[in-house]
């Protein structure tokens, strides 16, 4: 009675198609980054990645969520994550989370980019830098990993080496634990949590059919977060910028697979020792 919740492992067939839906939200997000700019709303990004999703004939599995009202979150500045699109002008500078989710015949795929616009701070474009990375390490982390407790300590350390390089003057980011990475697949939230820091608990083993979605939110200054009167979006307590990276990845036989990520995730993960697994 007090195991864990059940974990949905998949077949090879189903992780087929969550690679079909992985590849919509990894076309969204394309189309977004090309359309992003100073002077763009955050609801015409969230048109531009509505108009994808339906060509692909694929249903955002954010719209109707608990009541969230559009197809992405779109997260400026202090907005750590759930940032409602709508009549927000984006301006030179801003730090803007882009996170979009589609599901293909009932299986979902689930990713998310952090945009940095022209004008920005050197330490913003360092802050999306780092947490990208941060999550790449959690990724190529869970290719060799016994206990998915391994994601989270290598996306710690890759925080945790950015202070000492100088990277935000010499502080530590902020590293948000209110919120963690997920498993995915019939629901676009299920079991297991894949927590982003260092646990006592090293989590679930990792075994082939594990589909999880890993994404660190790192922020500029202090970790805490609260929620607007709006319900949905966080905010960083202290008012810093933050970044919000995101992919789906399913473990397989031989090894991993980016379902988000156009190539599988080759390119970024050979440059970390980690060769991708062949995806039937």
């Amino acid at each position: 009675m007090f195991g864990r919740e059940r974990i949905e492992y998949k077949t090879p067939e189903q992780v087929l198609l969550m690679r079909r839906a992985g590849l919509v939200v990894a076309e969204a997000l394309a189309a977004v980054r090309e359309r992003a700019a100073a002077g763009v709303t955050t609801g015409e990004l969230d048109a531009v990645a509505a108009e994808v999703i339906g060509d692909r004939h694929a249903t955002p599995s954010f719209l109707g969520y608990h009541g969230y009202p559009a197809s992405l979150c779109v997260s400026v500045n202090d907005e750590v994550v759930h940032g409602i699109p709508g009549p927000r002008v984006l301006e030179p500078g801003d730090v803007v989370s882009v996170d979009c989710g589609a599901i293909v015949e009932g299986w979902h795929g689930d990713s998310a980019i952090t945009l940095v616009l022209d004008g920005a701070a050197p330490e913003d474009v360092a802050l999306a830098e780092t947490t990208e990375r941060a999550m790449w390490a959690g990724i190529a982390a869970l290719a060799g990993a016994e206990r998915l407790g391994a994601v989270g300590e290598a996306v710690e350390d890759v925080v945790d080496a950015a202070a000492v390089e100088g990277l935000n003057g010499g502080q530590r980011y902020g590293l948000v634990e209110e919120y963690v990475g997920h498993g995915i697949g019939t629901a676009m939230h299920q079991p297991p949590d894949v927590p982003n820091f260092r646990s006592r608990d090293r989590g679930p083993r990792v075994r082939a059919g594990l589909c999880v979605a890993v994404e660190p939110m790192v922020v500029r200054g202090q970790r805490f977060t609260q929620v607007l009167d709006d319900d949905w979006t966080v905010v960083t307590g202290d008012g810093s910028r933050a970044s919000h990276w995101e992919h789906t990845v399913a473990v397989l036989d031989d090894g991993i697979w980016v379902l988000t990520a156009p190539d599988g995730g080759a390119e970024k993960l050979a440059a970390l020792g980690v060769s991708i697994a062949p995806l039937a």
